[in-house]
């Protein structure tokens, strides 16, 4: 049954992206990717439409005033993160599944509001060390975005009991699999 929704969730660095791409190349899963919106500048390598939808933090506001999210959240001061309704509307008349690589709040929200034909999934990193090597290693963060990822880190990693599943990535291949057993077994129930 196609329109089901799969969610994952974590702190930036604890692998979410890297899982979610790798369910998206699973043919027999028809997952499409949401794409969310943000006001963050973008990053070397991201295409507007494929990575985020990327606005001003005014056109943000202004789209919030509006009504137009069914999630939102400012992650960082001045940086917002949602859900455009217009995209989860445009996934849907295609019929597909959808996966959704989404901050802890946006996905318990979604989860809320669909409980039944969604799954969401925490993904955990197994520290704080090791996640604040893995921001290193990105070489996209400043020392203050770091500290701010590893701050907000540790209130994310409150919310992983909101979620249907966690998987610590501890080992990538592990979780991976891990993530796609749920997936799998979610999609053809």
């Amino acid at each position: 049954m196609a329109e089901k929704l799969v969610i994952f969730s974590g702190p930036s660095g604890a692998g979410k992206s890297t899982i979610v791409k790798h369910l998206r190349d699973i043919d027999e899963f028809a997952l499409a990717f949401s794409i969310s919106a943000t006001s963050r500048p973008k990053r070397e390598g991201e295409m507007e439409g494929k990575d985020y939808y990327f606005m001003s933090v005014d056109d943000f506001r202004s789209r919030i005033e509006d009504n137009d999210f069914i999630e939102w959240e400012e992650v960082y001061p001045k940086q917002y993160y949602g859900t455009l309704k217009s995209e989860i509307t445009r996934l849907t008349r295609e019929g597909n599944n959808i996966i959704f690589d989404v901050d802890v709040v946006g996905g318990s929200n979604i989860k809320r509001m669909n409980r039944d034909k969604a799954i969401s999934v925490f993904i955990k990193p197994p520290s704080m060390e090791v996640l604040e090597e893995r921001l290193e290693q990105r070489k996209t963060e400043s020392e203050e975005s770091k500290q701010k990822r590893l701050k907000k880190a540790k209130l994310e990693l409150t919310y992983a009991r909101r979620f249907d599943h966690v998987i610590t990535n501890d080992d990538l291949k592990r979780a991976t699999i891990e993530a796609e057993k749920l997936v799998r077994d979610f999609l053809t129930e």
